[in-house]
Formats: C-alpha cells, structure tokens, sequence
C-alpha cells in the first residue's frame, strides 16, 4: 500500500514538471487560479507555495535577464598546483 502511495506521488510530482516546463503559459494561470482559490478559502502558506514566480527580462527562458550587469561571466582556468 505504501509503495502504491510514493509511486503514485512521484508520478503526479513529475506530470507536474512536465506541465510547467511544456505549457508555461497555461500552468502559471492554472497556479495562480489555484493559489487564489486558496488564498480566497485562508489557506494562504498553500497559496503562497502555488503562486507562480514572477518573470525576469524578456520572459521567454531564453536566459537573458532583466539587467546587464547580472550577465554570467565564465570563470578563468587555473593550473592545479600539486603539493
């Protein structure tokens, strides 16, 4: 029985990310529906945990960000030096 509740847990936990990261658009309007759903009933912690995070520079994940000063630098290589 326990078993058939973890599986059923990870299933639902993975069809979730599949949502988000598929149709983003549809799944920050259906969590932010559900978080004021809950916000409306007092569950605010749970309304909180569902409230879909705000977007950042242009808003297509393409990773470019809302200032040029956060730009990602990559970090020089250094030799290892054995002792």
């Amino acid at each position: 029985m326990i078993e058939v509740v973890i599986v059923a847990a990870l299933v639902l936990w993975s069809a979730v990310v599949v949502f988000k990261k598929v149709f983003p658009q549809t799944a920050n309007s259906v969590f932010m529906q559900l978080s004021t759903a809950c916000a409306k009933q007092g569950w605010l912690t749970l309304a909180k945990w569902l409230k879909p995070a705000t977007v950042l520079g242009c808003g297509g994940s393409c990773g470019c960000s809302a200032t040029e000063d956060s730009a990602q630098k990559k970090p020089e290589v250094q030799a290892v030096k054995w002792k």
